[in-house]
């Protein structure tokens, strides 16, 4: 993304931070002894406690926060989990830039993370602790060509070696802070896409690679790289025609009309005067087909338009109907007659038709259906409603209408496996990964562990626990960052271990490891309520790193 396309999601602390400081203070009073955590069974999904359809997201119901608890009872605020409170107090880091151009090359400090994949204007939360990546931080912090940026890469394993993702992020370090004990904490910033060129390491020991940031296209209505200067038009000027132009496109709605008059209404009268006779010379081409016999002679414009005043003849349109006079002694129509012939039709073609029919009607050789699969704003629309259906939060429609940014920001909280993730990173062009989004948010119903194809959690299972949506990105003490998406219940689990408050990511709730029961891999954690006044009383997270990729 370029300058005017980028778009911040920022933190609305000045009218947030009253309201979750109260959060976590009541929180912090509940009473920790009380903590209890019950034994999970793999069929106890028509057991489940009642308080949690507070929370519960389906396909039908996407309401987080219910009505029905009782005076003294607690839900828990999403919009702490957004903020990483557990990170500590963090200061923000001064003379960063935006961005840069679509095309500059850069030398950034990189960062491999395993199981993570970033996005533009996703927030991803690091904890540095080796002397090496406090280096790196310490150059990003103070280099000039992108001050405060750092690049991320997904890394992955691939039998017993890791190998590099070739298209990664550029990350600007927001906010960060220095504990007592020389380590960082650090909330960084999803920026722009980059390809990498190269890579070394430091004299200081980290990673350094030079990068080609990728120079994002913008969204269009029409293909223009697909289909060549050819742009199809609708202008919907009389809406009385609709049931007439039937015959020539499938039926739209009255909002698709609207939003398809508004984006091309000034098409015709803005081309130029080679455009348009390349324009009208497709129109003519496409009445040829349909009023044409076997000719291959084409008319131009300007020879249609001179021949106006010709007179119409039925005799020269149909096969069956020639005068013998016509047709020479091999039985065949002479050349020089079928061009007349093909003067008058469209003459008289182009004369009895309203022409207003054919803003509706297929140009540049292809039906208008076809340009709307390229459409970037009709798609952006499809996948807001597909997400407002399937997950329901955050709300898409603020950016809506900004395709590149929606695009970026469903691939970076749709709850499916870090490699298809990573395969949505790659792609270009907004359409495309807007295509790609539809298909996925339309099949997506089971999440599976990855090594043994258990069946864990299913779509109507879905929790957003953070405002952020149903998929975000946290750091443990030790620096490992894991994407987790959440549920309120999961099957064929195994927990490992008592619950433990200490260093949880969910303010008033300990975690415990939660493996899969079949094949032993760690598939999360279960976190339960300190306190049986905190709603929900408990729920799963799930690393995306251990989802397969079959999501059906």
């Amino acid at each position: 993304m370029t300058g005017g396309n980028t778009y911040h999601y920022t933190y609305h602390y000045t009218y947030r931070i009253e309201r979750e400081r109260l959060q976590i203070e009541l929180i912090r009073e509940l009473d920790f002894e009380e903590l209890q955590v019950e034994e999970v069974e793999e069929d106890s999904s028509e057991d489940d406690d009642d308080d949690l359809a507070a929370f519960r997201v389906t396909s039908q119901s996407h309401t987080r926060l219910s009505d029905n608890l009782g005076a003294d009872e607690l839900i828990f605020n999403p919009d702490v989990a957004s903020l990483h409170t557990y990170l500590g107090e963090v200061e923000d880091t001064q003379n960063r830039i935006a961005s840069v151009d679509g095309g500059t090359v850069l030398k950034l400090p990189l960062f491999y993370l395993e199981g993570v994949v970033l996005f533009p204007e996703s927030t991803l939360p690091l904890r540095i602790i080796q002397s090496s990546f406090l280096a790196a931080v310490e150059r990003a912090l103070n280099q000039t060509n992108a001050p405060c940026t750092i690049g991320v890469i997904r890394v992955y394993r691939e039998g017993h070696q890791f190998k590099y993702a070739t298209v990664g992020t550029t990350a600007e370090i927001r906010q960060y802070r220095r504990l007592s004990d020389g380590s960082f904490n650090v909330i960084t910033r999803g920026q722009q896409r980059f390809r990498l060129k190269r890579r070394w390491t430091d004299v200081e020991g980290f990673p350094c690679g030079e990068v080609h940031i990728v120079d994002e296209d913008v969204p269009s209505r029409t293909p223009r790289d697909a289909f060549g200067k050819l742009v199809p038009i609708s202008n919907l000027r009389d809406r009385s025609d609709s049931s007439e132009m039937s015959i020539f496109t499938p039926h739209r709605d009255t909002d698709e009309q609207q939003s398809q008059a508004n984006s091309e209404e000034s098409f015709e009268s803005g081309l130029t005067l080679s455009e348009k006779r390349l324009h009208y010379s497709a129109l003519d081409s496409i009445m040829d087909d349909w009023t044409s016999v076997d000719d291959d002679q084409v008319v131009s414009t300007s020879n249609i338009q001179s021949s106006a005043s010709h007179s119409y003849s039925s005799k020269s349109i149909g096969c069956s109907g020639q005068d013998d006079k016509n047709v020479s002694a091999n039985g065949k129509i002479p050349v020089s007659q079928r061009k007349d012939q093909k003067h008058y039709r469209l003459t008289s073609f182009r004369e009895k038709t309203d022409l207003n029919r054919f803003r509706m009607a297929p140009r540049a050789f292809w039906p208008f259906w076809v340009y709307r699969m390229y459409d970037s704003y009709h798609l952006a629309q499809r996948a807001a409603d597909l997400w407002k259906q399937i997950v329901g939060v955050p709300n898409m429609e603020a950016v809506v209408n900004k395709p590149d940014i929606l695009s970026f920001f469903i691939a970076s909280k749709i709850p499916v496996s870090e490699s298809i993730r990573q395969e949505l990173l790659e792609i270009d062009g907004v359409s495309y990964r807007l295509h790609r989004e539809i298909e996925l948010l339309e099949s997506f119903d089971r999440v599976r562990c990855k090594h043994c194809q258990t069946v864990i959690a299913r779509r109507s299972d879905m929790l957003i626990i953070s405002n952020d949506g149903p998929l975000g990105a946290y750091v443990n003490p030790h620096g490992y960052v894991h994407e987790i998406m959440t549920f309120y219940k999961a099957n064929d689990i195994a927990l490992r271990g008592r619950p433990v408050l200490k260093d949880s990511w969910f303010p008033g709730y300990a975690w415990t490891i939660a493996n899969c029961a079949t094949c032993e891999t760690q598939l999360g954690w279960l976190f339960t309520a300190a306190n049986k006044k905190l709603k929900p009383s408990s729920f799963w997270a799930v690393r995306s790193s251990q989802v397969a990729d079959d999501m059906r």
